[in-house]
């Protein structure tokens, strides 16, 4: 696949870490292929999240195609970025073609990226996952390749302003790759779930304690931070959903009116 765009990219982002004095701790990349089709099953906690998961297979020296709603792609400056980068759009209402790019993709040796719980978890912890990334990866017949990331959402992330203050730590955390079959996508999906659990629990203990202090926002409220809980978050969830629903059907009446 030719990439004209996604070099320079990798190395304007590259620079902005280091002007942002980030910190990286990054364990498991080894794990990525070096060549072949790989999924790359990543959680979901800030909107910068497809930057620096991708960062987990660039040791690999592998360019992520991350699969990505329609609403960025229909972005007049996010959409020829992204399809200049290859990441493959994902209609919401229809993710049949998506489905089929992806497994395109992959049997033609690239690296897709996907976010299993679909949207940004409020909670700081998993949130249900869906089971699109075991079933594209064993339609490919690709590994998937479990990761973990720490520390943007302190960045970016819904409810919270932005903070691009400097020396921020990015945890990383790459796990060894599933082999799904599709024979059971409900079981393997919670068996990809109970693995990047864990590494999420190992990420969260590893990280400078002096950045997490207790009652932190961006820290689980199990664990002694002040995020939502799950059920919390869900409420908060529909709630949005329920807004954005709203505005949808006034700016049709408008439509309608004009």
């Amino acid at each position: 696949m030719r990439d004209l765009t996604y070099p320079p990219i990798i190395v304007a982002a590259k620079t902005i870490f280091r002007l942002l004095g980030q910190k990286f701790q990054m364990e498991g990349t080894e794990h990525v292929p070096r060549e072949g089709g790989v999924l790359l099953a990543v959680n979901h906690i800030g909107y910068v999240d497809f930057i620096y998961g991708g960062l987990a297979a660039n040791p690999s020296g592998r360019k992520v195609r991350f699969m990505a709603k329609r609403e960025i792609f229909d972005n007049k400056y996010g959409g020829p970025l992204m399809r200049s980068l290859h990441h493959i759009e994902v209609d919401r209402g229809e993710g049949l073609a998506s489905f089929h790019t992806a497994v395109e993709y992959l049997r033609a040796g690239e690296a897709v990226g996907i976010f299993p719980e679909a949207t940004i978890s409020r909670a700081m912890e998993l949130k249900e996952f869906k089971t699109g990334a075991v079933r594209i990866a064993a339609e490919a017949g690709v590994p998937l390749v479990p990761v973990v990331l720490w520390g943007t959402q302190r960045m970016m992330t819904k409810d919270h302003p932005r903070d691009f203050s400097r020396g921020k730590t990015i945890a990383i955390t790459v796990g060894e790759p599933l082999h799904p079959t599709g024979e059971n996508p409900l079981a393997e999906t919670a068996e990809l779930k109970a693995r990047m659990t864990e590494l999420l629990e190992q990420t969260i203990a590893r990280y400078p304690a002096d950045e997490q202090p207790p009652g932190s926002w961006w820290v689980p409220a199990r664990l002694g931070g002040s995020a939502p809980t799950l059920e919390e978050a869900a409420e908060l969830d529909a709630a949005e959903k329920r807004e954005r629903a709203a505005r949808r059907r006034a700016k049709a009446a408008a439509k309608r009116k004009s």
